[in-house]
């Protein structure tokens, strides 16, 4: 059994929590999420804590377990505190600029780099080096902070390109001439 999805999950006194037979739903300060749920694993709310279950103890597929806890888990800090991720531009003349719903980047290209911000993320810019995507739903966060970063990778060489706050990027000797 898994050790994570043994846990229940706090629900704070501002979330509201329904399920039905299928989805489960949950509603905050910051907004509202649904998923659904997987049918090897029952999921039951009482006394504001979610508890995540599996039907029978000889059920070998246990992987969906500790993974709906998480899930569930993520959505209610989601919904109370939201998600954040920021990235960080290295580079000569490389800047970021967030107008309206698109987010546009000047990686180095001939040509500037549009991308439309998707529906429930917001996308700042407090500087043009700085990027920070913001949200509820935190593999979405994910997914967009990772996209973006995909533009242009850090290089190992001179560390040019998009990266996460804080992260330490290797860099490789170039070639020594003789």
């Amino acid at each position: 059994m898994s050790r994570i999805g043994k846990k229940p999950i706090d629900v704070p006194a501002a979330v509201k929590v329904s399920i039905d037979s299928s989805i489960i739903r949950i509603e905050g300060p910051k907004g509202k999420l649904q998923m659904p749920i997987h049918k090897d694993v029952k999921v039951t709310f009482k006394d504001n804590r979610i508890l995540v279950r599996m039907p029978s103890e000889q059920n070998k597929n246990t992987a969906p377990y500790g993974m709906m806890r998480s899930s569930i888990f993520n959505m209610v800090k989601g919904v109370t505190d939201g998600y954040v991720k920021e990235l960080q531009i290295q580079g000569v003349g490389f800047k970021a600029e967030s107008k309206g719903k698109e987010l546009v980047l000047n990686l180095g290209f001939t040509h500037p780099i549009k991308y439309p911000i998707p529906e429930g993320i917001t996308v700042k810019t407090p500087k043009p080096v700085n990027i920070i995507v913001e949200g509820i739903d935190k593999a979405r966060v994910g997914e967009v902070a990772s996209k973006i970063r995909g533009f242009y990778e850090p290089e190992p060489y001179k560390g040019k390109g998009v990266r996460y706050a804080g992260e330490y990027v290797r860099h490789k000797a170039g070639k020594t001439v003789a």
